[in-house]
């Protein structure tokens, strides 16, 4: 459905060690690096998640509502992506659990990112 997500940043040097940390649980890798952003995908693949300084060059802001859901393979993936964002300097949003209101298999963990975005990191997949 998506081509690809963009998230704002304020300090690229602060973000990319950032979501190298978070997303190498999940199986995404750096795959092109820019001067004002930074594209991540599947080895071989093509970026489809971008952080970037807006261009505009106004503050990135986050927005409230509004959350970015990453995919995790296995639960032990949601885990893991959630301790390396900690170790990176992530803000908890709720730790790593059963989110059975959402559906009995729905494993996720949420958190914000230096910029203050949400991001969720979920398996949907039995345990």
């Amino acid at each position: 459905m998506f081509s690809h997500v963009t998230i704002g940043s304020n300090d690229l040097g602060v973000a990319k060690p950032f979501y190298d940390a978070l997303l190498a649980p999940l199986g995404l890798v750096r795959r092109m690096d820019f001067p004002n952003g930074v594209g991540y995908g599947q080895a071989g693949g093509r970026p489809q998640l971008w952080v970037v300084s807006p261009i505009d060059r106004k503050s990135a802001t986050a927005g409230n509502g509004i959350t970015i859901g990453l995919d995790a393979a296995d639960r032990p993936a949601v885990d893991a992506a959630h301790k390396a964002a900690m170790a990176a300097g992530a803000r908890d949003e709720g730790a790593p659990g059963i989110r059975a209101h959402y559906h009995p298999n729905y494993y996720g963990a949420y958190l914000r990112d230096p910029d203050g975005n949400k991001i969720c990191i979920v398996c949907h997949k039995p345990g």
